[in-house]
Order: structure tokens, then sequence, then C-alpha cells
């Protein structure tokens, strides 16, 4: 331990602890724009700089620790003096104009300029003038980077994708796509997890509201909109409202508002989902000769994109199911178009997600009907669908709640735990043993592929044999999961995998919250809902069973491989052999 003293104030704190903690623990704010904990502590911005008794220069409070005796001036005039002509520096290359920024009032470079009285520019502009395709989901605008290299860390260390880097020397060092590489050349995955980390809006989804409203406003269209199962965790953020308030029937409610004609559930297609790719796995499991092990899930485009373009050679162990989002817009276009007797052309698909990589998904060749229309015409991730309400001037406090439309918005709760790490299969083994024993386990028999941690393996008996499953995380878990495959060191026979840490409930499309990683307090909200559920497995779902008996006939049967399987080969990544 060592003793400190930090703007007047003993204290005494373990050997190591940063000035910026143990500042923390003294209740005195530092405030830090580069700074992310055990990711990017390397004092880039230099905002946290503080004083130091019998130092002339600064530290910087974020990479440095304290040592024994230190007597630290967290506010005095030197400091305040160089933050603010730190910040200033930074914003003479940065485009300014706040009001048409998307981070307007989430920006940690607003709220620090702000909080320094920084009211005007004294140094000569030198905004770059470099355009990102402003067509790709992904899209960076270089005008607002501040360098921080927050991206860089992120996209290394925790996805493994190693997209961006600091490209140029000396004043012409910047952040740009590795190798210099367009974007849309590179082999980005789209998981958004360097936009949700990003402190300004330099990073961003491509906006795609105008293209809703123009759908919105055509008389002759029939919109539809699909809702996401971690979009009921998040939704209310955006307008500082708590989940409880912030129910998935509210958001319905709103969409109703803003004009959509119907408004469905994709816990529905998750199920549909669940179904397929069960009964694909128990195929693999009883007739093994020729199969590929393990069987990985293929609902997360992200992981999809990451496995093509990094480990071609597994693409084929991925499950030939559609996502739910994929599997809903197929069903929109054919089964649910003859239901209302119209022309599928007519219907405009929305989809409301929590993922970037969603986007790109819906474009793909292999996602579009016998006529090259695309079975989901819009994907809008939380963030997008929160502009619009505000667009449309909704006081989200006084909307009513309302019920989805039927036979597609009903879901289970197995449905439901879709968007948290491990639901896609704990779900998935709920039907799976049911198919095999004809017989319900307890609803939380698998509960033990729950949880936060970025890699779990577990053990289970169905029919007689025992299943060995993993279920990972984040890419960079992913990475070494399949590393470690290759080297023969694990083996396993189902392997779910999600490109963003924690799942749905954190992804890239989700509403940012600066400092704060909120995958894990939003996926509980999944696990409640579904255990308040009075239908907790898929193959129970009545609209499932309807659908199935009027239409698809039966699980991998011929009318459901053509509208709800794909083929992964179909589409290539930018730099795919």
């Amino acid at each position: 331990m060592v003793k400190v003293t930090i703007d007047g104030r003993d204290l005494e704190v373990a050997e190591g602890t940063t000035i910026l903690d143990a500042a923390a623990m003294a209740g005195i704010h530092i405030p830090t724009l580069c700074f992310m904990k055990g990711l990017n502590e390397i004092g880039a911005c230099r905002v946290c700089v503080v004083e130091v008794e019998g130092y002339e220069r600064l530290f910087t409070a974020c990479n440095n620790p304290v040592q024994d005796g230190m007597q630290i001036h967290t506010n005095t005039k030197k400091v305040r003096d160089a933050r603010k002509t730190n910040v200033e520096l930074i914003l003479s290359e940065h485009d300014t104009n706040c009001a048409i920024c998307n981070r307007s009032g989430n920006c940690q470079l607003q709220k620090v300029a702000n909080s320094l009285n920084i009211f005007r520019m004294l140094y000569e502009r030198n905004i770059p003038k470099k355009k990102s395709n402003v067509k790709f989901p992904l899209i960076r605008d270089y005008d607002k980077c501040i360098k921080c290299m927050r991206c860089i860390q992120v996209c290394d260390k925790i996805q493994n994708t190693n997209v961006w880097d600091l490209v140029n020397t000396g004043s012409r060092t910047t952040v740009d796509v590795t190798g210099l590489y367009r974007l849309e050349d590179a082999d980005c995955v789209l998981c958004g997890q360097c936009i949700t980390h990003c402190p300004v809006g330099a990073l961003r989804e491509r906006d795609d509201t105008d293209r809703v409203l123009e759908a919105l406003e055509d008389p002759d269209r029939i919109t539809i909109a699909q809702v996401a199962p971690a979009i009921r965790t998040a939704w209310g953020e955006s307008f500082k409202i708590n989940p409880e308030f912030a129910t998935f029937r509210r958001i319905v409610g709103g969409l109703r508002k803003i004009g959509f004609d119907y408004v469905f559930d994709t816990d529905f297609s998750a199920d549909l989902t669940i179904m397929e790719e069960a009964s694909e796995l128990l195929e693999k499991v009883k007739h093994p000769e020729g199969q590929k092990f393990p069987m990985f899930t293929s609902c997360c485009p992200g992981w999809v994109r990451y496995c093509k373009s990094h480990y071609p050679e597994f693409v084929d162990n991925l499950s030939t199911a559609k996502s739910p989002m994929e599997m809903f817009g197929a069903l929109i276009k054919t089964y649910y178009a003859n239901l209302l007797g119209v022309d599928p052309a007519k219907i405009f698909v929305v989809a409301i997600m929590p993922c970037v990589a969603k986007k790109a998904e819906a474009e793909y060749p292999s996602m579009k009907n016998a006529e090259g229309d695309p079975d989901v015409d819009v994907v809008l991730t939380t963030r997008e669908i929160a502009r619009l309400i505000r667009a449309d001037q909704i006081d989200v406090t006084s909307l009513p709640e309302s019920d989805p439309d039927l036979p597609l918005g009903v879901g289970s709760g197995a449905g439901n735990i879709f968007g948290a790490t491990g639901g896609v299969m704990e779900a998935a083994l709920r039907t799976a043993y049911y198919m095999v024993n004809g017989k319900n386990p307890k609803p939380d028999a698998f509960k033990s592929v729950r949880g936060m941690k970025g890699w779990k393996e577990e053990e289970f008996e169905l029919g007689g044999k025992t299943l060995k499953v993993a279920v990972v995380s984040g890419l960079g878990n992913a990475n070494e999961l399949l590393r470690q495959m290759k080297q023969g060191r694990v083996s396993y026979d189902f392997v779910e995998v999600m490109a963003c840490p924690g799942g749905c409930v954190g992804g890239g499309g989700q509403p940012i919250r600066e400092g704060f990683e909120m995958a894990s307090l939003r996926a509980p909200i999944l696990y409640m809902q579904d255990s308040g559920s009075n239908l907790r497995f898929s193959h129970e779902n009545p609209s499932i069973k309807q659908v199935y008996q009027d239409f698809l006939g039966a699980p991998l049967s011929e009318k459901a491989e053509e509208l709800l399987h794909t083929n992964h080969h179909d589409w290539r990544m930018p730099n795919e052999r």
C-alpha cells in the first residue's frame, strides 16, 4: 500500500494504482477522452493531466501509477490551461458542426470542451478532407477523428479483426484502414464495436431512416416492422427511461404511431430458426458420416463474415439456417403476402436490429427472392429507431402499449433469449431435447451456458449421446477457439458464436453509453422475460405450429430449405478466395 495526497485528501491505495483510479477512490473526477480501462491507457489525448509536486512536467493520470508520498493536484491553473490547450488543438482538426452530428449530446469531446469553457477557436483549422463511402453500412467521418486510437484497440484486442491502424508519420499520422484499403475493401465484419467505443462521431452506421420515411409516405406500400429480441432491453436508454417502462409492447405502440401497417416480433422467427437449426443438428448427430463438426450457429452476420474472411476452412461447418431476421423476411413476402392477398412487391419490410452487420446481410444476393427483391428492405439499428421516434415528435413517456400483429407476433421465451450470449444454444437444446425424447426438459435445464464469460464449455446427455458444446462471444474469443480447434486441442459437436461481447445485447447498433459496457445489464432483462413467459419452448409456439402446418410442412422440408436456408458461398468477403 502507498500513501498519497490528492487535492488535499490523504488516502492509502494499493501499489500500482493509477492516479486516475486513486482520484476516483477519493471522489475526485479527472476528465478523460481517449481512456478505456484495461484497453486504451496510452494518454494520447493528454486531457487527464495532473500536477505532481516536485515535478515541472505534468503527468497523465490514466497511465501513471501513484508513488508513496505523492502530492497530486488535479485542478490547478497550470492543469486547466494545459487541458484547455490540448482540447483546443484537438478541436482545430475536428469538424465542430455539432448540430448535425449524430453524437451531439452524447459526445465525450463536446462534454470535455464544455467543461473547460471552450467557446471559440484560437488555432488555425486543419480539417481532414478525406471522405468515406456513405453507401457502406459503416461510415468513417475523417473530419471528426481525434486519433484516440480506441477503435484500433477494440478491433485488435477484443475483436481480432485488425481493420484499423495508425498510418503515415509525424504530423501526418492518423487512423485509417490497415494497409490503406478502402473500408469496403477490408475484411471488416461490421460488428460495430468501433462505433460504440468511439468517444466522438468519427464512426457511425449508415442512416437509413429516410428510406423508411419514404416507404411510410407511399400509399401503395404495405410497411411491416419486425423487432429483434435485444431491442427491448435497450431502446429506452436513448430516452433515459427504464426497462420496466420501455417494454416491447410500448415500442410496438411507437412503431404504430410512426405509421407502420403491421408490427411483428422477431422472437417468432427466432423460434423458427430453432426448429430448423435443432433439426439440422440432430440430423448431423444421427448421421455423422461425412459431416463436419462442430456445427456453428449462423444467425450472427458479423460472425459469418469473420468466419469467411479469417477461417474460410470452417465455412461449411456453419449451419445453413438463415438468421431470424432473414427467415422472417422470407415468410413475410411469401406466406404472409398470401394471407393478405397482396403482391409481395408491395410489401416493405423494416428490421429493427441491434446490429450494423445486419445492414450488409440484408443486401446479400442470397437474401433475395425469385424476383430479385430483398426479403428485408431496410435494417435500422436501435439508435436509428430512436432518431425516427424523435423525428416524429413522439413523447415516449405517453406512448400506449400495443400488442404485435398475428400470426407472426407470437414468440416464446426461448426466442427472446436469442439476444444474449448463450441464448441460441439454450433455446436450441431445449427443442433438441424434446425432439429426441418426446417430452420437454425443465426450462432451465441448460442454463449453465448463460453468463458473460467469453468462452464457455458444457456437456449434455442427449438421446444417449454426450453432446459437447461451446458458447463464445467477442471475435477475439472466437479466434482463440478456432485456433485451438485447428491445433486439435478442443473439439465440440455444437458451437454458438456471437460477434459482439455479451451477444446482441452488446451489439454495435445499440445505444452508446460512454465508459460502460451495457451487455451485462441488458441480458438479465431477457432472462427475466423468459422466466415469466407462459411459452418457453420454440416448438410449443402455436404460430410456429401453424406456419409448418399451413405452409412449410416440416423442418428441413423442401419448402423450408428453399426459404429458410442459405448457401454461405453465394456471396464473398472482399478478400475471400
